[in-house]
């Protein structure tokens, strides 16, 4: 199991953080979701063992939070959202002195730090000081810098936040190859849900220090009962209309219309009024929810 938490808890003065938190999540590719002030930042700080919690226990990668936080943060790999780099240093100085941090003796650091400089796109950027950098670019160094020690847990904050199209595709494609090709369970701590669903199978959706929701993206996108989306070769809202004129609710949304079927009627009856409208109906599926769908019923229920 990649984390256990069982009922954690963490106050600031009367600020409640995490509220008797307590989820399990296997290894691979995870979103982690929730407005401002749901506990996301303190959860990534408590799995690290950077703060100490007031109640509960867990484990990271096997490891207890509260007795091998030093072990933990050599097994993990973070990216913060904030900068972190050290001007006057050039960038296979600044990876190389990261994987000193975490134990590497000094040569292995550096000859580890021109592979991953490679790997991310920076090899021929090396030797220039980091302050010179791109935002796209300091970026992959920060990814450089948090996986040049090899961890199984790479936790990025917001990594693609504030940056133009390009850098965010790039940091984007980066963090999937390491998922999915090299293997490395991610925690991604977003507000761009775009994102989280480019790169991560599962989401966490945090809310006032409690878990809102979890499970497999396509899980919670599940199909809706009697909810279609239809699309006709003429015009939409004409044939809304004729819904409509039966008694069956159908909204324009972009290019199709999402049909809201009464419990006793089924697609049949689509097709039906379409042969009598002289249409042909060019897509009919059931309707899936969107990630955004998805964390918006989350933060809107009572927890």
């Amino acid at each position: 199991m990649l984390i256990e938490l069982q009922g954690v808890t963490k106050t600031y003065g009367k600020i409640t953080a995490l509220d008797g938190l307590s989820v399990s999540l296997s290894e691979g590719a995870i979103g982690l979701l929730g407005p401002n002030g749901a506990g996301k930042t303190t959860l990534i700080r408590s799995l690290m063992g950077l703060i100490t919690l007031d109640a509960g226990e867990g484990k990271v990668l096997g490891l207890d939070i509260r007795k091998r936080s030093l072990d933990i943060r050599q097994r993990i790999g973070f990216v913060p959202e904030d900068e972190c780099l050290f001007p006057g240093l050039v960038g296979v100085e600044f990876v190389a002195y990261a994987g000193e941090l975490v134990g590497m003796r000094p040569r292995d650091a550096m000859q580890r730090a021109h592979e991953v400089l490679d790997y991310v796109g920076l090899g021929e950027a090396r030797y220039r000081r980091v302050e010179s950098y791109s935002t796209g670019m300091k970026q992959r160094l920060k990814i450089a810098s948090a996986i040049v020690h090899d961890p199984q847990l790479l936790v990025l904050d917001e990594p693609t936040n504030g940056m133009d199209p390009a850098g965010r595709s790039e940091v984007l494609e980066l963090s999937r190859d390491l998922s999915r090709s090299k293997g490395m369970s991610l925690l991604v701590s977003s507000h761009l849900l775009p994102d989280v669903e480019s790169v991560c199978d599962h989401v966490v959706v945090l809310g006032r220090g409690r878990l809102l929701a979890q499970g497999s993206i396509q899980q919670l996108k599940a199909a809706h009962d009697q909810e279609v989306e239809v699309r006709v070769r003429g015009d939409q809202r004409a044939f809304a209309d004729r819904l409509a004129r039966r008694g069956i609710a159908a909204e324009l949304v972009d290019d199709h219309l999402v049909v809201r079927l009464p419990q006793e009627l089924g697609t049949r009856v689509l097709w039906e009024l379409a042969v009598e409208a002289g249409e042909q109906v060019r897509a009919l599926r059931p309707r899936r929810s969107t990630l955004e769908e998805v964390f918006l019923k989350a933060v809107a229920e009572p927890s």
